[in-house]
């Protein structure tokens, strides 16, 4: 692993932990709240790549889980990996990984539209899917009830999308960080 990629990692690292700052809002009709740090790692996976933004998101959680208080209102430690946002946290790995791994095969192709859409299916409806499923089973939900009411995100995980996507764009056309991040694709 070269010294430089892990940098950028433990950057994007901090820079997931620091969206953590601003407060989530609750739901009263669900126990997930709406978080602004699904940004951070949609950006993990389409400007790192597979293996370093999947890295990064990795040491992300490893802090939540011994107790960082790095989540959205200040949330940390192992029982957020019990309760019903366990199977987002678990997916933003995941995610992450997938993100950056259409990323890493598309590199050369890649424009707002395509990054978008990567966005779109590993990083909104993968993600809100298996997490919905995983929140019904966590506090004994009807399966359709939880993917129903996980719809809730997708207003918001479009605009979050959106923002990543033009984020990525903005910094792959400039010929220093393309440089960089395609080096990290391969």
């Amino acid at each position: 692993m070269n010294t430089k990629f892990l940098v950028y990692a433990a950057l994007m690292t901090a820079i997931i932990a620091v969206m953590g700052l601003i407060p989530a809002i609750p739901l009263p009709f669900m126990p997930v709240p709406i978080v602004l740090q699904n940004v951070g790692i949609f950006l993990a996976g389409i400007l790192l790549g597979r293996k370093y933004g999947a890295l990064s998101v990795i040491v992300f959680l490893l802090l939540v889980m011994v107790g960082a208080p790095l989540l959205s209102g200040g949330r940390g430690g192992f029982g957020v990996f019990l309760g019903p946002t366990a199977g987002y946290l678990v997916m933003y790995a995941v995610s992450a990984f997938l993100i950056g791994w259409v990323r890493d095969l598309q590199f050369e192709k890649l424009s707002f539209g395509r990054i978008f859409i990567i966005i779109l299916i590993f990083g909104v409806i993968l993600l809100d899917t298996v997490g919905a499923i995983v929140m019904a089973f966590v506090i004994h939900m009807p399966i359709s009830k939880a993917l129903w009411l996980s719809l809730t995100f997708l207003p918001g995980d479009l605009i979050k999308a959106v923002i990543a996507s033009l984020i990525a764009v903005a910094l792959y056309k400039n010929p220093v960080t393309s440089r960089i991040m395609k080096q990290m694709a391969a």
